[in-house]
């Protein structure tokens, strides 16, 4: 998709030939022959029209499958029936869209980078973790009073690092 994306089309022949017959098996799996050759087509039409919105950072299979996932709720939709799909393939299909939350991730580790060790790990201990804050200041040696501070002050250092990157664009 990178390099279709950059241009390159022969790479983007292979890459919809490729995602034809995978997305062919998807949806064989869950529909009639007929519907399931639409909603590969449609599928298909929606990525090559959405295909800018593909962020190359994140996993491409995640954002085919969020695509195709929607298409097969529409044909579910369109005629009006209930999904039926076996029990070892459901997972599958009501996959959450990971890419949000990986850009998430990616962002609190970046901020969380900014502090000093000490203060790194109580706030992620606290705030990630769900420690409580007895179990935090017993393993850090620190007073509870002491680790409410500390974790205080560090949220407050980054909502400043970050009001100060935002408004220096």
């Amino acid at each position: 998709m990178v390099a279709a994306l950059a241009g390159d089309g022969a790479s983007y022949r292979m890459l919809l030939t490729a995602l034809t017959r995978h997305l062919r098996g998807y949806f064989s799996r869950r529909l009639d022959p007929a519907a399931a050759e639409d909603a590969v087509q449609e599928c298909l039409i929606a990525i090559h029209t959405h295909r800018a919105t593909y962020d190359s950072a994140m996993p491409f299979t995640a954002w085919m499958y969020g695509i195709a996932r929607y298409k097969l709720l529409d044909e579910f939709r369109r005629v009006k029936r209930r999904a039926q799909v076996p029990l070892d393939e459901a997972p599958d299909l009501f996959a959450q869209d990971e890419s949000e939350a990986a850009t998430a991730r990616r962002d609190v580790n970046l901020l969380l980078a900014r502090l000093p060790e000490a203060k790194r790990n109580l706030v992620r201990q606290m705030k990630l973790d769900g420690d409580s804050i007895a179990e935090v200041a017993a393993r850090s040696g620190m007073s509870e009073t002491a680790v409410k501070v500390s974790v205080h002050r560090a949220i407050k250092s980054l909502g400043d690092d970050v009001r100060d990157s935002n408004e220096n664009r």
